[in-house]
């Protein structure tokens, strides 16, 4: 494939101009929408815009019909220097392309053009817009100008783009394949959970999709029983509280406020650690307090633009299995050690395909000093380093009051997700002026450890119905077995064998239907129920059951107490066979 610049390969080129023919597209399409930037992804390409009217999913074919329009014309990219001047003459009338003018140092700036679109670049493109064969717009999203949340709104475009017909394909069964596995599909198959736009962004969980996250919140219990005080803080709480937080000066656009009638003003919380503060200090704690180690799985508001949020990986409202630790500087590594020990605790269980950390560094926007941020992120990296964990650094990407360790895992469909996270925050305990009597009976400032394991038990539950694709598990699964009747002359066993089930604390139904046995199972299969227990008279007058697992592989001439034992330790080692 011919290009005009050498410096990078096929595929970032087609993806750069593919970048550069959406901008064109939408130009022609709204003309007095403002261009910002677009670059390469991973994947693909993106483009963020400020358009009069906020674009809609259902232009992105109109948009992406037109990027094939001009593409067909046939016209040559050329990329030239020009003087800032020139530039700024040339992009009047558009603030983002002017400041990044003005942050070039050289006295010249390159631009590309394509018919009488032009546009800031550094180049890196197909000779012509013919070449730029396989794409696809995949989303619009939220944006900010810089990726600062108080600065200007924007709305990105993404897209993905291939240098040939097959990696395309590739892409395209990769999709297919993902959809099947969707988790909003998932949700509305297996009756776990809904939204509505009386809600926009916050789930109603069904019955089924109650016990499956039950069964999260008992798992994350049963790890941290005895070593955690686990506590429930207000989901009000006054806006000074905030303030004095430092969420109100650097978290403001994410909060829910409310009022009451004499005119105060509240937050309805997006986080925890403050109301936990609260509870620290009720009374003085001595050396010997610590570390002091106190759960809460909290449900927190933060507010998500439309175009961000995505069922349940990007809610508005969602539960935490929030940690907060406060011990002296001294016991920080060993208590960060304790944290890492524990996710390997909770994903062990899941079998994600790899687990992977980050140190993510101090932020261009954040509070405390820089020995107090030097000083919290070398603990994080000793810690790792101690655990004999490998780690990358995410530059600029910590919390505005301190570093963290970002916990990824990848899925059995090769796809990474964030989720867990460790944060050591030396800023928050100073703030709320929070102490411990040290042995020479000295006031010292605690250091404050936060912690999520799952995170969001929200996107959590929505990763793992992706990651095995709806076919969750037996321990874990919201319907484990299923009682199938051959015919209504064998109800009466049936609902016996079915009540041993639940009287062993298993979660069994009875299909109670007079359907044939085909349909019964084929109705257990899409509702991906891992045991289907099947009877007639042969098993009614033995006094046994078959098992029918999901594959369809069959065992017969069980006992009920011997399948009750096969469930139990099951669940007690937390397999994930059938």
């Amino acid at each position: 494939m011919e290009t005009n610049n050498h410096a990078h390969d096929a595929v970032y080129n087609v993806r750069h101009s593919a970048a550069h023919l959406l901008a064109h597209a939408v130009m022609e399409l709204f003309p007095t929408t403002k261009l910002t930037i677009g670059p390469v992804t991973e994947a693909g390409f993106f483009y963020d815009f400020l358009p009069e009217h906020n674009f809609k999913e259902e232009q992105l074919a109109l948009i992406e019909n037109k990027m094939r329009e001009i593409a067909a014309r046939d016209l040559p990219i050329v990329g030239k220097e020009i003087s800032k001047e020139q530039a700024r003459k040339l992009f009047a009338g558009n603030e983002f392309k002017l400041e990044l003018i003005d942050q070039i140092p050289d006295a010249t700036v390159s631009i590309f053009q394509q018919g009488d679109f032009v546009d800031l670049c550094k180049g890196g493109h197909v000779s012509s817009t013919k070449h730029i064969k396989y794409f696809k717009l995949t989303g619009i999203s939220g944006a900010y100008w810089r990726a600062d949340r108080e600065g200007i709104a924007l709305q990105r475009i993404s897209g993905v783009a291939f240098a040939t017909k097959e990696d395309f394909d590739a892409y395209e069964k990769r999709i297919e394949d993902a959809l099947l596995s969707d988790h909003r599909r998932l949700g509305q198959q297996l009756d776990l959970f809904t939204f509505h736009d009386e809600a926009p962004g916050m789930p109603f969980f069904r019955h089924k999709g109650l016990i499956l996250f039950n069964k999260l919140v008992d798992f994350i219990r049963s790890l941290q029983k005895d070593a955690y005080q686990e506590v429930r803080t207000p989901m009000i709480l006054s806006q000074q509280l905030w303030k004095t937080s430092g969420h109100l000066d650097n978290y403001n656009d994410m909060i829910y406020f409310t009022s009451t009638a004499d005119g105060e003003v509240n937050c309805v919380k997006p986080m925890n650690c403050p109301g936990g503060l609260i509870m620290y200090k009720e009374k003085l704690h001595s050396y010997r307090d610590l570390p002091l180690r106190v759960a809460e799985l909290g449900i927190v508001h933060r507010f998500e633009l439309s175009g961000v949020r995505h069922g349940l990986l990007r809610v508005r409202q969602f539960t935490q299995d929030d940690a907060h630790i406060y011990c002296t500087p001294d016991q920080a590594e060993q208590e960060i050690i304790g944290c890492l020990e524990m996710i390997e605790k909770v994903y062990t269980p899941f079998h994600f395909k790899r687990i992977s950390m980050a140190v993510s560094t101090r932020p261009a926007k954040s509070i405390g000093t820089d020995e107090m941020w030097e000083m919290a992120t070398n603990a994080l990296k000793n810690a790792l380093e101690k655990h004999g964990t490998p780690y990358t650094i995410s530059a600029g990407e910590g919390a505005f009051y301190g570093p963290k360790i970002e916990v990824r895992v990848e899925d059995a469909m090769g796809r990474e997700w964030q989720l867990g996270t460790i944060q050591v925050d030396f800023n928050l305990p100073m703030r709320f002026e929070i102490e411990y009597i040290d042995a020479d009976q000295s006031r010292k400032t605690p250091v404050m450890i936060h912690r999520a394991i799952m995170g969001s038990l929200e996107r959590f539950m929505g990763i793992l119905l992706e990651h095995f694709k709806g076919k969750l598990p037996f321990w874990l699964a919201p319907e484990q077995i299923r009682v199938l009747k051959i015919s209504d002359q064998q109800a009466a066993y049936a609902q016996a064998v079915c009540q041993q089930f639940k009287d062993a604390g298993l979660q069994a139904t009875l299909d109670d239907s007079s359907d044939q046995i085909s349909a019964q199972i084929r109705r257990a299969q899409v509702e991906k129920v891992p045991w289907m227990v099947v009877v007639g008279q042969k098993e009614a007058d033995a006094g046994t059951v078959t098992l029918r697992s999901a594959d369809g592989k069959q065992t017969f001439g069980l006992t009920v107490a011997q399948l009750i034992e096969r469930a139990k330790k099951n669940i007690e080692t937390k397999s994930i066979e059938e």
